[in-house]
């Protein structure tokens, strides 16, 4: 199933959302300040061409920088790229068929959001105990 969806979501919406991440990373990398905004639009590209089978694993010991980080991205890229699922989104729940693809398009726009602090991970990884960063202290 996760095939069929898989091609199915790339064929409708994939291929154009992942350009647009594309796009958004290339941006990003312009600005030497931004590089690593364009290193999280870039994973989140592939992550936007074959999201079944995948999930987003957030790191609780990110910390600070990365919710600076989050912040910053939300007002440069993260708002326009999210827009994108949502609309993406209810375009295919409008089918009966496409609501599996636009629960997925939904839960692409959080991570489009917030991509710093997370990580892109196989959906068994978080079912047979996905192992967790820990903090340097406890290293």
């Amino acid at each position: 199933m996760r095939t069929i969806g898989n091609v199915l979501w790339f064929v409708l919406v994939g291929w154009w959302l992942a350009l647009a991440y594309l796009a958004a990373g290339i941006v990003a990398c312009l600005l030497v300040v931004t590089i690593p905004f364009g290193i999280a639009s870039f994973r989140l590209a592939g992550y936007s061409l074959w999201p079944f089978g995948r999930t987003i694993a957030h790191d609780r010991y990110a910390g600070m920088p990365s919710m600076i980080g989050n912040v910053l991205w939300v007002v440069l890229f993260g708002w326009w790229l999210a827009l994108a699922h949502v609309a993406a989104g209810i375009a295919m729940i409008v089918t009966i068929v496409g609501i599996p693809l636009g629960l997925a398009s939904f839960k692409l726009a959080v991570a489009a959001l917030l991509p710093l602090g997370a990580r892109i991970v196989p959906v068994d990884a978080l079912r047979y105990g996905y192992p967790e960063p820990r903090p340097l202290a406890h290293r």
